[in-house]
C-alpha cells in the first residue's frame, strides 16, 4: 500500500463529504444497516478465520467473536446512528458587535481521524458510522487478530458508497506493518486526530509516538465501593452484574473495595459471582472473611500485581479499607479515570464520592456496566474517553466534531 497516496485520497475525499446532503448520509447508513444482516453469512465467515487463530481462553476471544445476535445488533446500532441529527453545522453561539460585525461559532467535523484498535470488529461499523454521520473520513488500523474480520466489513460498506455514489476513500482500513502505523501516526498533513481504542499498551503505544492529537480511549480499571452504609440486597446485584455481565469490555469491575465493618456480608455479596467461577484475589482479611464460603479452587490470596490491573477476564480483586478515605485513596492510586461505582445508603457519602473522585463516569448505587454510548442515549460510541480535555467518557456524534467562528462583515475595517 502506498500509505502516503492512500492518505492524501482519504483527506481530499473528507472534503468532498462537507457537501453531502444529511438525508443522504442517513440513507446511506440505513443501506449498510441492511448491509450487515444481508451479508452477515460472508461476515461470520471471515471472522470464523480470525478466531480459528486464537485461543478460546485468551481473554480476547469474546471480543473478536461475532454472532448473528451481535450482528443485528450492530445493525440497530446503524439505524440508530442514521436517524440521529447530524452535530455539524450547528450554530453554538452568535454575536453582533455594536458596529455591525456579526460573530459567530459553528460546530465542524475534525475532517481526517484516525483510529487505531485491538480485537473488536464491531468497532469498525461503530466507528465507520459515527464518522460518517458527523462528516468525517476515518482511517482505521485495526489488530491483526482481525484481519479479516475487518476486511470483510470495510468491503461490505465500500461496497454500499459505491452503489450510492460516495467516495468510498471516506473509509481507509490499514492492514501493513507496524512501521505503517508510525506513519500513521506522523501523518500530519493527512490526519486530524488520532483515537486508539484498547488496552493500555496500545494507548501508552500511540501517546507517545503519535505527533497528531491523541484522544485517549479504552483502558478501563473498574472499582466498586461497598460502603458502611451500603444495602446487601442492592450490592449483591450490582456486583455480579459488573463483574460477569460481560467480563471482557473496559467497563466491567476488576476491583471490589469493602469497609471493614462490611466483612461479615462480604460472603453473601460475592455468592452470586461463583456460579460464573469467578476468580477471587483478596487481600488478608477478606481472604479469612470468605476462606471456608467462597470455593477454595477459586480464592487466592492477593499480590500486590492484583490491584491496578483491568483482568478482562472472571477475574477480580477484594480490598478491605478501614475508612471512606482510604477507599477514595486505593481508587485515586490504582484507577484509570475509566467508572468507578459506590453502594451506600448514605446521601453524604455518595455526594462526596461523586465530587471526589476523578473518572469520566462516576456512580451511586449501580453497576459501571452502563459506561456505554447506547446506554446513555448517544446512539453508540467510538469509545470511552479517559482524559480531560475535548471530551470524557462516551465519545459519541456531537464529541467528533471540533468548530470554528464565522465572521460577517460589510467593509469592516479595524482601526
Amino acid at each position: 500500500m502506498d500509505l502516503k497516496n492512500t492518505l492524501a485520497k482519504a483527506k481530499a475525499a473528507s472534503r468532498s463529504l462537507q457537501t453531502v446532503d444529511n438525508d443522504i448520509v442517513s440513507s446511506v447508513l440505513l443501506k449498510i444497516s441492511d448491509a450487515a444482516i444481508e451479508r452477515s453469512g460472508f461476515i461470520l465467515d471471515e471472522n470464523r478465520k480470525d478466531l480459528s487463530l486464537m485461543e478460546k481462553s485468551d481473554p480476547r476471544y469474546d471480543r473478536l467473536m461475532l454472532t448473528e445476535e451481535r450482528i443485528r445488533g450492530i445493525s440497530g446500532d446503524i439505524a440508530s446512528i442514521a436517524r440521529m441529527k447530524s452535530p455539524a453545522g450547528r450554530k453554538l453561539s452568535e454575536y453582533k458587535r455594536p458596529d455591525g460585525l456579526k460573530i459567530s461559532r459553528i460546530s465542524v467535523p475534525f475532517g481526517v481521524i484516525g483510529v487505531i484498535y485491538e480485537s473488536r470488529p464491531n468497532v469498525t461499523f461503530d466507528v465507520f458510522s459515527l464518522c460518517f454521520k458527523s462528516g468525517n473520513a476515518v482511517i482505521l488500523r485495526g489488530g491483526k487478530e482481525a484481519v479479516n474480520s475487518n476486511q470483510a466489513i470495510v468491503n461490505v460498506i465500500k461496497d454500499v458508497l459505491a452503489e450510492s455514489g460516495i467516495d468510498q476513500n471516506i473509509v481507509t482500513l490499514i492492514t501493513g506493518s507496524r512501521d505503517d502505523t508510525l506513519k500513521l501516526l506522523h501523518a500530519r498533513e493527512s490526519i486530524d486526530l488520532i483515537i486508539p481504542r484498547g488496552s493500555r499498551g496500545l494507548i501508552d503505544f500511540v501517546r507517545e509516538n503519535s505527533s497528531i492529537p491523541v484522544i485517549e480511549t479504552g483502558a478501563g480499571i473498574c472499582h466498586t465501593y461497598f460502603d458502611e452504609y451500603g444495602d446487601r440486597i442492592k450490592g449483591q446485584a450490582i456486583i455480579n452484574n459488573a463483574k460477569t455481565r460481560r467480563v471482557s469490555v473496559c467497563n466491567a469491575l476488576d476491583c471490589l473495595i469493602i469497609h471493614e465493618k462490611r466483612l461479615d456480608d462480604l460472603d453473601f455479596l460475592v455468592e452470586k459471582c461463583s456460579a460464573s467461577n469467578v476468580e477471587i484475589f483478596a487481600d488478608r482479611k477478606a481472604f479469612k472473611s470468605l476462606s471456608g464460603k467462597y470455593p477454595a479452587e477459586l480464592l487466592h490470596k492477593a499480590t500486590k500485581d492484583s490491584f491496578g490491573t483491568e483482568f478482562l477476564s472472571y477475574k477480580m480483586a477484594i480490598k478491605t479499607v478501614a475508612t471512606f478515605e482510604e477507599a477514595l485513596a486505593h481508587i485515586e492510586k490504582f484507577g484509570s479515570k475509566h467508572s468507578e461505582a459506590i453502594i451506600t445508603e448514605n446521601n453524604d457519602r455518595r455526594d462526596k464520592f461523586f465530587k471526589i473522585v476523578d473518572a469520566s463516569a462516576v456512580y451511586s448505587n449501580s453497576s459501571t456496566a452502563f459506561t456505554d454510548g447506547g446506554e446513555f442515549g448517544l446512539g453508540a460510541e467510538i469509545g470511552i474517553s479517559t482524559q480531560k480535555l475535548h471530551a470524557r467518557g462516551p465519545m459519541a456524534l456531537d464529541e467528533l466534531t471540533t468548530y470554528k467562528w464565522i465572521i460577517e462583515g460589510n467593509g469592516h475595517i479595524r482601526k
